[in-house]
């Protein structure tokens, strides 16, 4: 697709790591639509990644930025406008980790050390981001906040562990201060529930491949690709969603209201 939505629209874009990641994906999807932006990744993710590829390829600059520390925000989004010549209108999270997860320990058994900076990472961040923004007055009004998350949010998928609390603590961020934004800004602020995808974080959830080939079966539309979640993304950045705010929205082929399929049904016959 390459309508162009977001012409004239700028903002910044969180987590590209590689071009597995839904924010590499998201990255490529708006400069298609016509939009510009600033990448930004925490140091170290930066140095594991290849982001700096993708910022020549886009036309963009990146900017290291740890998302836990208010410091690093600030300086982020004064240097983003700056960049880019004013207030932003878009901003994407595509943050997420657990140690616990990397280190394969089991939700019973959590190191909570761990578990508080997994959720300082991948839910707190997304409240520390939104004030900083709010505080600075950094979007324009009509635009638009975007978090990632996933349905173990609200249902039990055992090996997805303690990212489970951290995107429903995620989705709860969204709903509380995308109220204030919304009153006081005119600013929306969404969570979209994506298909269980191939990325380099997913891969560091045990029994991902058995995760997919459920969700494919389970999933009248099957599952939504990286490719598929971008597009859907702008379109949420666009003015076409001007009044959708504190929205958990699934895009996951329909996997969210389906209580069993037909395919299920055969395979366990």
């Amino acid at each position: 697709m390459s309508h162009k939505i977001l012409k004239g629209k700028k903002g910044i874009i969180f987590g590209a790591l590689d071009n597995h990641s839904i924010a590499w994906k998201t990255a490529e999807s708006v400069v298609n639509a016509g939009g510009t932006f600033v990448l930004s990744n925490a140091p170290v993710a930066i140095r594991m990644g290849t982001i700096n590829s993708l910022a020549k390829k886009t036309g963009s600059k990146v900017i290291a930025a740890d998302a836990t520390k208010i410091d690093d925000l600030n300086i982020l989004i004064d240097q983003a406008q700056e960049i880019l010549g004013g207030k932003l209108d878009f901003v994407l999270h595509s943050i997420g980790m657990s140690v616990n997860v990397r280190k394969g320990k089991h939700y019973t058994e959590l190191n909570h050390d761990w578990m508080t900076k997994g959720w300082d990472v991948s839910a707190v961040s997304f409240h520390k981001l939104m004030q900083s923004l709010y505080k600075k007055d950094a979007m324009n009004q009509w635009g638009s906040i975007v978090a990632l998350s996933y349905i173990a949010a609200q249902r039990t998928f055992p090996n997805y562990n303690d990212m489970a609390d951290n995107k429903a603590y995620l989705e709860s961020i969204a709903r509380s201060f995308g109220y204030f934004f919304g009153k006081e800004k005119k600013v929306r602020v969404n969570t979209i529930s994506q298909s269980p995808t191939l990325t380099t974080a997913g891969k560091g959830v045990e029994g991902l491949d058995g995760f997919l080939k459920y969700a494919e079966k389970m999933s009248p539309l099957g599952n939504a690709s990286a490719e598929e979640c971008a597009e859907y993304t702008i379109s949420l950045f666009s003015d076409y969603t001007r009044k959708v705010t504190l929205q958990n929205l699934f895009h996951d082929g329909g996997f969210s209201n389906v209580g069993v399929s037909q395919e299920i049904i055969d395979s366990i016959s």
